[in-house]
């Protein structure tokens, strides 16, 4: 299971009721940050989640609604007694923007390995998780995120009776190991099922629509994405400054087939986005308003309850 927690919505500037857009995912003990804007540790601390296990933080890009609460997070992620390395990923320039903010931050008990994404498209491999970073459509580098749990086929224990292997090495073959016992070697190939579905989650923000973004976010279980303005008369400003309206959001949504729609990152002169869903919900019907401290535990699907 993955579990999704939404920190926050607002994008720009953090409004009372309202921090700046960031995201946290949850799986088999490890934690993943996506962004980390002003208020960040506020937010993660309403959550009720700690920021202990947070392994890998993610930037989409170096704006300061994305990024300036990381000084107060890695004190905090200190002060909770982590010793553990921690990997932050992000766009070209990471470890120069990220040292700059640390000065005011030393003496961590932990170290901070550094991955700067240079590709249109790169993949990483972290505890358990796939992390897909593809290059989106902003005024500097900006970068949205895939994070898939893969998830083994089957395994046929009638397969495995007729071969006569030996039940002590089921455990093994199901795990993905080959194992070898008198004489005989063993391929989990041989027992097992084809790949299921697994589970996917996509973040995208600060973007203008773009094909990258559909490809990336292909057939998630959950898609979160910006929605800047919901107001019609914002489509010329949305254009402008590299940002997406609710309607855009929305049609992307359709395109990657993607199973539910959270919009987040709204402008902070939206006052009421309840009043724009009911068009969202005509191009998207399953879309839905992001809002602080919204979560969801994603579980693997049968294949009978796959569209």
């Amino acid at each position: 299971m993955l579990d999704v927690c939404l920190l926050g919505t607002s994008g720009m500037m953090p409004l009372p009721h309202r921090w700046l857009t960031s995201l946290m995912t949850r799986y088999n003990g490890s934690n993943i940050l996506i962004d980390c804007g002003e208020g960040t540790q506020i937010a993660l601390k309403e959550s009720g989640w700690s920021p202990n296990p947070i392994d890998v933080i993610l930037f989409t890009h170096y704006h300061a609604d994305h990024i300036s609460g990381l000084p107060g997070m890695i004190l905090s992620m200190a002060n909770a007694d982590r010793e553990e390395p921690v990997l932050l990923v992000g766009p070209k320039g990471l470890e120069k923007v990220v040292r700059s903010l640390l000065i005011i931050a030393g003496g961590l008990p932990f170290e901070i390995y550094f991955h700067e994404l240079r590709d249109k498209s790169e993949t990483l491999e972290v505890n358990g998780y796939t992390i897909n970073a593809f290059k989106v459509k902003h005024n500097v580098p900006c970068y949205g995120y895939s994070i898939s749990i893969s998830r083994l086929g089957k395994f046929d224990a009638d397969k495995a009776k007729e071969l006569e292997i030996p039940i002590k090495l089921w455990n093994k073959l199901q795990h993905g190991e080959t194992v070898t016992t008198g004489g005989k070697t063993y391929e989990p190939s041989m027992v097992m099922g084809a790949p299921r579905k697994g589970i996917k989650v996509t973040y995208t923000t600060d973007s203008r629509p773009c094909d990258a973004i559909v490809k990336g976010a292909m057939d998630s279980d959950l898609f979160i994405c910006e929605g800047m303005y919901g107001e019609k008369d914002k489509e010329k400003s949305a254009v402008e400054k590299k940002h997406m309206t609710f309607y855009e959001a929305a049609n992307l949504a359709k395109k990657a087939n993607v199973s539910e729609l959270w919009l987040t990152h709204f402008s902070p002169s939206m006052q009421n986005p309840k009043q724009y869903m009911k068009e969202v919900r005509d191009i998207f019907p399953n879309a839905h308003l992001g809002k602080d401290n919204k979560k969801v535990e994603l579980a693997y699907k049968e294949e009978e309850d796959v569209k």
